[in-house]
Parts: structure tokens; sequence; C-alpha cells
């Protein structure tokens, strides 16, 4: 079993930045892919960024390419989500998610076995 904790959110003005932090407990996490997930107010919880387990691979949804930035050390067990150029849409509870695969090429929601408690983020206009 995996654990996992989500940290870093907060309130930010539109074209700010947060740095969002996931640690996870066990010693497997280097054999997992990791993905970060938000889910908006009367909206669907939707993949926002994905990395591999060795962090060779990475996706990214279109509405945050080139703004978010995934990482991750396997030496301290954390995946993390840099969001730059913020702005109210990107308004969420974010989710740190873990699948028991190197990669998952699906993005599916399903697919993620292991899941955080969430952390809110909230960007104002």
């Amino acid at each position: 079993q995996v654990q996992l904790v989500e940290s870093g959110g907060g309130l930010v003005q539109a074209g700010g930045s947060l740095r969002l932090s996931c640690a996870a407990s066990g010693r497997t996490f280097g054999t997992y892919c990791m993905g970060w997930f938000r889910q908006a107010p009367g909206k669907e919880r939707e993949l926002v960024s994905s990395i591999s387990a060795s962090g060779g691979s990475t996706y990214y949804a279109d509405s945050v390419k080139g703004r978010f930035t995934i990482a991750r050390d396997n030496a301290k067990n954390t995946v993390y989500l840099q969001m730059s150029s913020l702005n109210p849409e990107d308004t969420a509870v974010y989710y740190c998610a873990a699948a028991r695969t190197v990669w998952l090429s699906t993005h599916l929601l399903t697919e993620f076995d292991y899941w955080g408690q969430g952390t809110q983020v909230t960007v104002s206009s």
C-alpha cells in the first residue's frame, strides 16, 4: 500500500506560481508512474500531467503545456508540479496519484491505483 500526501496548494494571484509536492510512503515509489490530476467544482477529475517511473517520459494536458512542469526525485519519494502563469481556470483541487506501472500511455484516471487527499489551488483574477 502506498500513501500519498500533497502539499503546496494555496491562494495565488493570476500570473503567479506555485509548486505542489507529493510525498509517497514505501519502497516502491521508483517503480510507479506518477500523475497530477485536478478537479474543479462541477467538473470531472482530469489528468494534468504524468511522469514515468524513471522520469524520462512526461505528459501534459494541452491546457497546461508550457506553464506547468512535472518532476520527481526518487531518492526522496517525491513528485513535484511546478505551476507558472496561473490563471483562474487553474483553480481546482489537485490530486497526486500513483500507478503500479512504469508508464501509462493512456492517461486514464481509472488506471491509477493510489490517490492523495488533494490540495486546493485557488487563483484569483
